[in-house]
């Protein structure tokens, strides 16, 4: 735990400077049990930009080509990866998902699949995911455009309510992933200044 730590410091330094990093909301992350930050995605830098100032662990899934360079796999497996085949989410990496979050953890998707795709309709994968671990789920903003010298800032949101949803059918599924995306869309709207 000491080097991911170490790792948030660095990232935190670099980030700052360079991007003049802001965070809001950070409290809106529950202290313990299962979370899951649903988030817009526009950056590979993406992850350690959202899990700089998380005071929990961060885990994210990456591209599964990155685990098969011996030392950076396991340099990214210590802060908190784990694979993902390239062409969508297999059902192995749904499952490391759901068991880390069964387990207590923070884990961290993005429910458009691709980068700058929040106009489409959101994968479902991570509602379902959520919805069978009984993860908590925070929304997240990235406000910026990675621009050296230009703020970037990263929205927490409240947590949702996907209480009504089971995730029993398809249907139910799509609806939560639509209400997950939906409240991201709302903070990048409305912007980190009225969000709380």
């Amino acid at each position: 735990m000491w080097f991911y730590r170490f790792g948030q410091f660095v990232c935190d330094t670099v980030f700052s400077l360079v991007f003049r990093l802001r965070t809001v909301g950070v409290d809106n992350i529950p202290k313990s049990g299962p979370v899951m930050l649903c988030s817009n995605h526009i950056s590979n830098l993406d992850p350690p930009l959202i899990g700089t100032r998380v005071p929990r662990k961060l885990h994210f899934m990456a591209k599964a080509e990155l685990f098969d360079i011996p030392l950076f796999a396991s340099l990214i497996r210590v802060l908190g990866a784990f694979p993902v085949k390239r062409g969508g989410v297999s059902k192995e990496s749904i499952r490391t998902a759901i068991q880390l979050l069964k387990d207590g953890n923070v884990i961290c998707i993005f429910p458009e699949g691709t980068r700058n795709n929040l106009e489409a309709v959101g994968k479902r994968g991570a509602a379902a995911i959520a919805l069978k671990a009984g993860a908590v789920v925070i929304p997240v903003a990235i406000v910026g455009t990675y621009r050296p010298f230009r703020r970037m800032t990263i929205v927490y949101g409240k947590p949702l309510d996907l209480s009504d949803f089971d995730g029993s059918t398809s249907e139910q599924t799509e609806l939560a992933t639509e209400r997950i995306m939906n409240a991201i869309r709302t903070l990048l709207a409305e912007g980190p200044d009225k969000a709380k």
